[in-house]
């Protein structure tokens, strides 16, 4: 469902539920010393899909709510992938709130819970530490970031087994990172390369990363001065997910940049009289 519509309120409430219902087994259940790590475990997972249900869905007070839960919930986990994941979402959240300072520590946070274990966990926190400082305006230390992100994913066992939520992570995903950083940093065509580079390798399955690319090439090609292309990238998106979250929050930034840039061109009108039926 995620992949697909990403995150629905539907979704939020379905984590939820699997949350309480897990809890519930904690507090009526038997389970050993052993096994009642595990359900926790369980618990932080089904809850960190509530946050990120809320978080892509730009629900922020919602997220806030299931965040608190779920750090509590890790911790009594005792599973660094967990606690790892759940630091990459308060980042996440964190930013959408405009707390800058709390989403880079959050991030470097996750970072430092798996500094020694995993190259490939460590790849995705130093992806997402890149694009804290591009957004902060620290070019050189943005770029250092990324490109040891690059190397890490590199260094990464593919064989190793990891949990399932980690899945969507691979060398499109990071370039879609790498993207961000530079849309942040004002490089629209290092950004359409990096947008380019990994539109192939993204797995059919993901719709709604693939309309996050799209929306994001968009705006790249839009901060070069190419309308048409801009456009034509931007109507590309299913109407499904125009509507959707994130997606809706760059198309809508979108609208309003080529606004600014081109008030009375053919190409504004068509993505506006678009723009408008798709996102209502």
């Amino acid at each position: 469902m995620e992949d697909r519509y990403g995150g629905t309120l539907q979704l939020e409430k379905h984590a939820t539920a699997l949350t309480q219902e897990t809890l519930n087994l904690l507090e009526n259940g038997s389970a050993s010393s052993r096994i009642r790590p595990e359900l926790y475990t369980v618990a932080a997972a089904f809850s960190n899909s509530a946050v990120w249900a809320a978080v892509d869905g730009r629900r922020p007070r919602e997220a806030e709510q299931h965040l608190n839960r779920t750090v509590t919930l890790a911790g009594l986990s005792g599973g660094p992938a967990t606690e790892f994941r759940v630091w990459g979402h308060a980042s996440i959240l964190h930013k959408q709130q405009g707390r800058r300072a709390d989403a880079l520590a959050a991030t470097e946070r996750s970072r430092a819970v798996v500094a020694r274990r995993d190259p490939f966990h460590v790849s995705l926190a130093l992806a997402r530490i890149g694009i804290s400082h591009a957004e902060r305006g620290d070019v050189r230390k943005a770029r250092l970031y990324l490109d040891n992100a690059q190397k890490a994913f590199d260094r990464a066992d593919r064989n190793t087994r990891r949990p399932a939520w980690i899945g969507f992570y691979d060398q499109a995903e990071l370039d879609h990172l790498a993207m961000i950083a530079h849309l942040r940093m004002g490089n629209h065509p290092e950004a359409e390369s990096h947008a380019h580079r990994g539109l192939p390798g993204l797995r059919p399955d993901f719709e709604r990363n693939r309309a996050l690319v799209y929306a994001n090439l968009a705006v790249a090609q839009l901060g070069q001065g190419d309308l048409e292309p801009a456009v034509s990238t931007a109507r590309g998106i299913p109407s499904e997910l125009a509507g959707h979250g994130r997606v809706h929050k760059i198309l809508g930034d979108f609208t309003k940049r080529i606004t600014e840039l081109a008030p009375r061109s053919r190409e504004t009108h068509d993505w506006k009289t678009h723009y408008k039926a798709v996102a209502a």
